[in-house]
């Protein structure tokens, strides 16, 4: 079954463009989750450039359907995340130059460290998944962990060069993976 996520990061990009308290992030969760959207998703940066710890803290709890949080996994985002404790939890890799999350997590460089993240935010009761590029080195080292899905963003696959999942490699993703996000 097909179901709708809604990211309001850009509600927030724009409240901070104006330096104002409108468009409110609280009221384009909720219109999103009343209009039928099954999560809504928020990714917090480091920078703080859109999202702010305050509407993580004020959303979670009004919500009926899921809060997807987008982080880095650093010991502040974990730390956040293990207050929130939503019910998934996206890492992503960041930069703060790039504009948008370009390019999938080095799970062979960051492994302890993602390890222990995935781990902690799994205890807590988060379902973890992983923003990586379809590399399959990286998805036999990530399935090895308890609680990782990976989620797999088109865009990175372009600007890598890589080719979309078709029939013959999307099978072999899926044998090396139990879950997998497209």
């Amino acid at each position: 079954m097909i179901k709708l996520g809604i990211n309001i990061d850009h509600v927030a990009t724009l409240r901070q463009a104006r330096g104002t308290k409108y468009p409110s992030v609280v009221e384009a969760a909720l219109r999103a989750e009343q209009a039928g959207a099954d999560s809504i998703t928020l990714h917090l940066r480091e920078d703080r450039r859109h999202m702010q710890d305050e509407d993580i803290f004020a959303i979670r709890p009004l919500l009926q359907t899921k809060m997807n949080l987008e982080l880095a996994a650093t010991d502040e985002m974990i730390a956040i995340a293990s207050k929130v404790k939503p019910q998934d939890v996206c890492i992503v890799p960041e930069r703060r130059e790039e504009r948008t999350t370009e390019g999938g997590l080095n799970i062979k460089e960051s492994y302890d460290h993602l390890y222990r993240a995935t781990q902690t935010l799994g205890e807590q009761g988060s379902r973890v998944s992983l923003f990586i590029a379809p590399d399959l080195k990286d998805i036999d080292l990530a399935k090895k962990w308890v609680h990782p899905l990976l989620k797999f963003i088109p865009e990175v696959m372009q600007t890598q060069k890589m080719k979309p999942p078709n029939k013959k490699n999307l099978n072999a993703l899926k044998m090396q993976q139990n879950m997998l996000y497209l």
